[in-house]
């Protein structure tokens, strides 16, 4: 059973699961990893969900605002040993949920687009691709996806 937190880019448990997406990240196939490090700084972000398995934290994720109806979805990450079992759905729905809570209307992201668990994640819930966006718009690996909420 999962439990679900709402906090902050300070939380000493998301700054360890983001340091686990880091890891996986720069370990992957993308070289220019570095630079996209640079688009993810959330320390100040107040909005923030981590997903507990008892006590242990296992998967996150937060979100930003974009624009005045539209947010922007970041840092999604579940624990290796944890995938497979839904909670990345999970921790999206979460986060629809509170922007929607908000008076958001729209959600966007960027993901890598050899991330394909995470791109048939984002299709499994509706997203669709939309051109890219933002300091994405250059970037050839990557790819980005659009939600009403």
């Amino acid at each position: 059973m999962f439990t679900f937190k709402r906090t902050n880019g300070k939380d000493p448990d998301f700054q360890e699961l983001i340091k686990f997406l880091d890891q996986d990240l720069n370990s992957s196939n993308y070289p220019d990893q570095s630079t996209y490090n640079t688009f993810n700084l959330v320390e100040h972000i107040q909005t923030v969900i981590v997903a507990y398995e008892e006590n242990e934290p296992v998967a996150c994720g937060c979100f930003k605002v974009f624009d005045e109806k539209t947010v922007e979805i970041k840092r999604m990450y579940v624990k290796i040993e944890f995938r497979g079992k839904g909670i990345a759905g999970k921790v999206l729905q979460n986060l629809e949920n509170w922007a929607k809570e908000l008076g958001y209307e729209k959600s966007v992201l960027e993901t890598g687009n050899l991330q394909t668990d995470a791109i048939n994640l984002y299709k499994k819930m509706g997203y669709e691709s939309i051109p890219k966006f933002g300091v994405y718009q250059n970037m050839k690996d990557s790819v980005c996806f659009g939600k009403r909420l």
